[in-house]
């Protein structure tokens, strides 16, 4: 493909993903324009990708760039695609070969609220990273995520170290400063008394340069050497533990990480007594505590770059007693980056103790217990149902959700009580989330709780988009039981309120067309010249979706 054709084609897509944003806003999920525009959107796409791997859009406020070529450019703030994304702190949207429609119609689908008119809880970005696409990838602009009150945070949180900083910063200063390659090389390693502690740290205090491993090294000789003497011990534990702290309030979670390591290798190792080893464990828990912990949520805010295994070492090395400082700091973190790596964190830890973990659930704040429920939900541990079943009755209509969601991937004892009478809830948003969970439980208590709601006389009431939710969680059995009944609802005749009867009729014609049984064509081509517009448009939705799989 030559250049110039490339681009071309690239503008052609981008301007089918406006029509497709636009679109799928305007039209009901199972409208003939809406299945055109997404099957239009997905061929253009794998057009594009049988000549190249991926593609990959740079966003400016007003513009679009593809390989340093404009693409799109629009003024105005309306309507404005470009300003959609910038808004949010979106730099970057790449897509990958192999993207499937189901991640392309999500993707279209969030880009298609309104965010200005309707009632959306996260914003793009959040809702981005919820869906973990595997063949769509972001670059977000973190700073453009905090306040504007707090964009001189690092300046102050600079400052603030500089100004604070204590007797044991010095000292610490000193004791990585002091030891010179050869003077380690040669001498054998002997107890050390008091006085030589102390005659090491006024040599230390002569040097400025950075030797904080070299500290540890010789923290760690004073242990080795110590043959359970507990003055040493105690001070090695105390000066191990400045150290520790020291480092992570610097940044330098390697150090921490390093300390962590050989705490951990003595502890196992059987060379070493039960005196030495109480002390490796108080070592592997201070990295854990509240202080500590809350410094690492001050590097992740302020920015500092650490690398991906080193950080997921060093939580794994975590004892139980991080879990509620971790918790903590969830709360307080300015960034869905840094958040997402203290969940991350969490959905290690907190396997060591659940019952802990949960105790989360109890925060004041709302957003601090749905990511415990998301935690939860992905560490997969079915015992943990009961706490969700406390938290059902929440405030917050987000953590109702969160929590229904949850028992419906887990199950457990309790859970279709529950989900019954979140059927009921006095929000849609709940009872959706509710039907869906039954879906996914797809057990036949689940099937029979679903038949009964949609066969009593009130459920005709509901709304459209509300029934079609039931009809579509019903589909998950392809059995006769429940084809029969859909055949006997599309047949059912009715002289009374007849919108809402014909509503009921498209759910069933739906609901046909996603089971995918062939037995139902006859019926449905009857149905297909309805006078009725939307049972007319449903028949021949479920027709092409039977006989064509589309």
């Amino acid at each position: 493909m030559e250049p110039s054709k490339d681009i071309k084609e690239v503008k052609d897509l981008l301007q089918n993903i406006i029509k497709a944003k636009k679109a799928l806003r305007m039209y009901p999920q199972n409208n003939p324009m809406y299945i055109k525009t997404l099957e239009d959107s997905y061929a253009r796409f794998q057009n594009y990708f049988d000549y190249k791997d991926d593609l990959a859009l740079q966003i400016k406020q007003n513009s679009i760039y593809c390989d340093s070529e404009q693409i799109y450019y629009n003024p105005e703030k309306e309507d404005n695609l470009a300003l959609f994304f910038f808004k949010d702190g979106l730099r970057e949207i790449s897509f990958k070969k192999g993207l499937p429609r189901e991640e392309l119609e999500e993707f279209l689908k969030i880009i298609a609220l309104d965010f200005d008119r309707e009632v959306v809880d996260d914003d793009v970005v959040t809702l981005l990273w919820e869906k973990d696409f595997q063949n769509i990838h972001y670059i977000v602009d973190e700073a453009f995520l905090i306040d504007s009150d707090e964009e001189d945070y690092e300046t102050k949180a600079v400052n603030k170290v500089k100004d604070e900083s204590s007797d044991i910063d010095n000292l610490m200063k000193a004791y990585v400063e002091g030891i010179k390659e050869e003077e380690v090389k040669d001498i054998p390693i002997i107890p050390i008394t008091d006085r030589d502690l102390q005659m090491l740290l006024t040599e230390m205090e002569k040097d400025t340069a950075d030797k904080i491993e070299k500290l540890v090294t010789i923290l760690f000789e004073i242990l080795y050497q110590s043959e359970g003497a507990s003055n040493l011990l105690e001070d090695a534990l105390m000066f191990l533990k400045e150290t520790i702290k020291f480092s992570m309030k610097h940044g330098d979670i390697n150090v921490v990480l390093a300390v962590m390591k050989e705490a951990k290798e003595m502890l196992e190792s059987p060379l070493y007594p039960e005196e030495v080893k109480k002390y490796m464990r108080m070592i592997l828990l201070y990295p854990g505590n509240e202080e500590i912990i809350s410094l690492l949520g001050e590097v992740l805010d302020s920015g500092i770059e650490i690398e991906e295994k080193v950080f997921r070492e060093f939580v794994e090395l975590l004892d139980k007693n991080a879990i509620s400082p971790l918790i903590k700091i969830l709360g307080e973190l300015k960034t869905v980056k840094v958040r997402k790596k203290v969940i991350e964190a969490l959905i290690v830890v907190g396997r060591k103790d659940i019952r802990t973990l949960a105790r989360g659930l109890d925060d004041q704040r709302w957003y601090v217990v749905r990511n415990i429920i998301y935690i939860l939900r992905n560490i997969g541990d079915k015992g943990t149902t009961e706490f969700f079943l406390k938290t059902i009755r929440h405030g917050d209509v987000r953590v109702r959700k969160e929590v229904i969601r949850a028992i419906g991937e887990l199950g457990g004892q309790g859970v279709f009580q529950t989900l019954r009478e979140c059927l009921d809830d006095s929000d849609v948003q709940v009872r959706i989330a509710s039907v869906k969970a039954m879906s996914n439980l797809g057990v036949e208590t689940s099937k029979k709780i679903l038949l009964e709601k949609i066969s009593d006389k009130m459920f005709k009431e509901k709304d459209f988009e509300e029934k079609k939710e039931f009809y579509e969680a019903l589909s998950r059995w392809k059995d006769e039981e429940v084809f029969d009944f859909l055949v006997r609802v599309l047949k059912k005749k009715s002289f009374f309120r007849r919108v809402k009867h014909y509503e009921n009729k498209a759910c069933a014609a739906f609901c046909l067309g996603l089971l995918g049984n062939k037995d139902a064509l006859p019926l449905l081509h009857e149905y297909r010249d309805s006078h009725n517009k939307l049972l007319r448009e449903f028949s021949y939705a479920a027709i092409r979706r039977i006989e064509h799989g589309q």
